[in-house]
């Protein structure tokens, strides 16, 4: 599990990041601060793999927080969740090696995306080596076709789906149990876990230990 600390001086925003991080069985928060300096105190002492980071902060912003990571050497990812759209900010943020930038206000699912950046970066890397195929999709040259619904499909059920299956039990879940869960018809969710699946998102198990007629089970891949 992926160890985080938010850094945010908007409690309603530090909040809401959290929920959204929380929602991914990934991650866990381990710290909150609203300012800079104690976040690189705590940091500098404690392990964490990725900082959700604002940029305007009273006394010693994100970008300070950043580079002073930096320049310690601490090995963190970033995520920028931030109201700063400047160029010279985002030109700083990512020459600093940001791993996604959000801009206030922010969807959940556009959150989860910048969480699935991160985890495919961590991915990458602890490999001995990456195909062209992988290194595309760690620097987001397919991004927006792998993540747009083919036609016939939507994105928002395909994102109900997959906010189902992050809570589902290690052995997954079967159809009926998810058409129970988001409203759809089991033929809708065998559709779209199909999809899922055959997009490498989702894997699927046949459970013989029913009692009666086997059936399928999907979860999301870790």
């Amino acid at each position: 599990m992926y160890r985080v600390v938010i850094v945010e001086d908007d409690p309603m925003v530090s909040q809401l990041n959290r929920t959204f991080t929380e929602k991914d069985s990934r991650f866990h928060v381990v710290q909150t601060f609203s300012d800079g300096r104690s976040a690189l105190d705590w940091l500098a002492q404690n392990p964490a793999d990725l900082v959700i980071l604002d940029v305007y902060m009273p006394l010693f912003t994100g970008t300070e927080l950043l580079r002073s990571l930096r320049a310690r050497a601490i090995p963190v990812d970033a995520i920028m969740v931030t109201a700063a759209t400047d160029a010279a900010s985002v030109d700083q943020l990512l020459k600093l090696g940001v791993v996604d930038y959000l801009v206030k206000p922010f969807t959940f699912e556009r959150f989860q995306q910048a969480l699935d950046s991160f985890c495919r970066h961590r991915e990458a890397i602890a490999r001995e080596a990456v195909t062209q195929v992988e290194l595309d999709k760690l620097f987001a040259h397919s991004d927006s076709g792998e993540r747009s619904a083919p036609k016939g499909l939507q994105e928002s059920t395909l994102t109900l789906i997959r906010d189902c299956l992050r809570t589902a039990p290690p052995q997954g879940l079967p159809s009926e149990a998810i058409s129970r869960q988001t409203n759809l018809s089991v033929v809708t969710v065998r559709r779209y876990a199909n999809y899922l699946v055959e997009r490498g998102e989702a894997c699927s198990a046949v459970n013989y230990d029913t009692g009666g007629r086997p059936c399928r089970l999907y979860q999301l891949k870790k």
